[in-house]
């Protein structure tokens, strides 16, 4: 599951930046809210699979990361998780973040979307939810790294 969602994490980033290609230069606004959706959609049900798994199946990611061929030592432990604490900051924020922004956008857009009132704040929103979701998945992916590829 775990490598499920580093290939999703991998794949989200060229998808947005598609979606935010597909409004900004070819003002396909139906293309772009379906594609947010869909990101959307499947991150959440993504997560939400990878998190049942790790906590309820697997016990905890410490359990996870007890199975590596060679265990982390004390020092590698407490490195992996700063470095996970910070990708939390970013993995709680962002469906709480893009939430909203996809949220406001179904309720104040019209049908189909087209530019109106809600663009200026959706802009805002939005680029503050890819930056998010960037983040989100930088720091997953350096998590990932030194919690199950490196070498101590």
């Amino acid at each position: 599951m775990l490598d499920f969602v580093v290939v999703a994490l991998v794949l989200i980033v060229p998808i947005l930046i598609y979606s935010l290609f597909s409004v900004k230069c070819c003002h396909r606004f139906v293309v772009h809210r379906n594609l947010q959706v869909l990101l959307g959609v499947v991150l959440l049900v993504a997560v939400g699979l990878f998190e049942i798994d790790l906590q309820w199946v697997q016990g905890g990611w410490k359990n996870v990361v007890a199975k590596r061929d060679v265990a982390l030592n004390e020092e590698a432990l407490a490195t992996v998780t700063r470095i996970l604490r910070i990708h939390l900051v970013f993995a709680i924020s962002t469906p709480i973040l893009w939430g909203a922004t996809i949220g406001l956008a179904l309720r104040k857009f019209a049908r189909p979307p087209q530019p109106g009132p809600h663009s200026g704040l959706h802009k805002v929103l939005g680029w503050l939810s890819t930056m998010d979701i960037v983040l989100t998945s930088v720091t997953g992916l350096v998590f990932y790294y030194f919690a199950f590829v490196a070498k101590y």
